[in-house]
């Protein structure tokens, strides 16, 4: 049976640079734990490059939490307006809408990207005639923040592509309160504010009493997970805090930005780097997150191409292009079956590549395999860090995230590499976040107000 080494034996010698072996894994769990550690502490939190953010959100669900309560979740394209409805332990009614992001109010002002979130908000509450009951909102908002408290988060600095004027280094959870405020059709209270990892960890403690961990790896990284209150210094009074747990926002994207991840990034990763707006900064995020993963094949496909290894005598415009090879791609390419290239073939028409070279496409497929390989490894780095912290025998993890979702064997990737590194030290499972962060962000409204009554 033939194998990569055998059929395009340069190409596989290339995509060796980025296997990690068991050693660099453990290297880069220290790491990261290392980095964790310094943003947890107040001495150290402005160095570190995981800054590990408290979210102000102590309680798990208990099952007893009833009410409706409105979310507004801001997404790479979208923004989606639900309403939550817990009547009981069982008995949860959902109802959403979801609007298109335009990038011009990506890239507007501030002002205008507000007023639209709060006219979305209008028009899902006027459709289900709530408009004017004062519900209680959280904003999911899963971009860097300093949160001085539930309903007090401070934008740090843009990512996924916006850059809205005047709106970092103000309070977000205001701005939208302020927009709605503007409006006289709608009467809704924000009381909270929590990154997507936040919520999905929610959502699944309400099933799963063992959930100590969110993640999400789609078009971007992060992960929260609960912190014992003594070990989170950034927090005001944390000695004497009555409750034992906190929920640490980790922000683990930019973990890498002091050079931690240097050992192992190729001269495909720095090339890509080169492309962003964002140069030398979210270097974990670069090495495993959907924006940039397809990017990291085309570099390597046009590197073959060049050196005549693959596609000879092809000669291709598109494939030149930065960002041509949608991540996607990859995922249409990896769901087909073993021999079968008919997806690879539809891509590589796309970039403007005709072949029936059977070694090619396989080729292509393989270089997908291995660049989706790496980002769960990675993955599984991060989640042993964190499990290895908790030090906790048994954790049940949410996950969400196109990668996680849609590519058909990153769930096993992940699993077998966090065994590897666990060594039956700890027993975990990955599930889905099905119903996303909407259940959690409603758990941390009725939490809220709960706190504000003295609950």
């Amino acid at each position: 049976m033939s194998s990569p080494q055998d059929d395009f034996p340069e190409a596989h010698k290339i995509c060796q640079i980025f296997r990690l072996s068991e050693e660099q894994m453990f290297q880069i769990v220290d790491r990261l734990t290392a980095e964790i550690e310094l943003g947890l502490a107040r001495d150290t939190h402005s160095r570190s490059t995981v800054k590990s953010f408290v979210t102000h959100v102590q309680n798990l669900p208990t099952g007893k939490e009833r009410g409706k309560y409105l979310v507004l979740e801001l997404g790479d394209a979208t923004v989606s307006v639900l309403l939550v409805y817990i009547k009981s332990e069982t008995d949860i009614e959902m109802t959403s809408k979801t609007f298109e992001l335009s990038k011009n109010l990506k890239h507007g002002s501030g002002n205008r990207l507000f007023q639209f979130f709060a006219k979305c908000l209008a028009e899902f509450c006027h459709e289900l005639n709530i408009a004017m009951e004062n519900l209680p909102l959280s904003f999911v908002f899963s971009f860097p923040c300093e949160q001085e408290a539930v309903d007090i988060g401070v934008l740090l600095n843009w990512k996924s592509g916006f850059n809205s004027s005047d709106v970092e280094g103000k309070n977000v959870t205001k701005l939208l309160q302020n927009a709605i405020n503007r409006r006289t059709d709608i009467r809704v209270n924000v009381v909270a504010m929590l990154t997507g990892t936040t919520g999905s960890l929610l959502s699944l403690a309400f099933s799963k009493q063992n959930c100590f961990i969110g993640i999400i790896v789609g078009s971007t990284t992060n992960a929260s997970y609960v912190e014992k209150t003594l070990n989170t210094q950034m927090l005001q009074g944390y000695e004497t805090s009555l409750k034992d747990n906190m929920i640490i926002n980790t922000e683990w994207g930019t973990f890498g930005e002091n050079g931690e991840l240097d050992f192992i990034r190729t001269d495909y990763d720095i090339a890509v780097d080169k492309l962003t707006s964002d140069q030398m900064r979210n270097i974990f995020e670069k090495c495993v997150s959907g924006i940039y993963l397809g990017e990291i094949v085309r570099q390597i496909l046009l590197d073959l191409m060049d050196k005549q290894l693959i596609f000879k005598g092809q000669k291709s415009n598109a494939i030149r292009e930065p960002w041509t090879f949608d991540t996607r791609y990859m995922l249409q390419i990896e769901a087909e079956m073993p021999g079968q290239y008919r997806a690879t073939d539809m891509v590589l028409h796309r970039l403007g590549i005709t072949t029936n070279n059977q070694k090619d496409l396989a080729c292509v497929r393989y270089v997908c395999n291995i660049i989706a390989k790496r980002s769960a490894m990675l993955m599984a780095c991060g989640l042993v860090s964190l499990i290895k912290k908790m030090d906790v025998s048994e954790i049940s993890v949410a996950v969400d995230g196109g990668i996680y979702r849609f590519h058909p064997t990153y769930h096993d990737m992940i699993m077998a590499n966090v065994n590897l590194l666990l060594k039956d030290s700890a027993t975990v499972e990955l599930v889905l976040s099905e119903k996303g962060t909407a259940l959690g962000a409603a758990f941390v409204a009725a939490s809220s107000i709960c706190k504000c009554r003295g609950e």
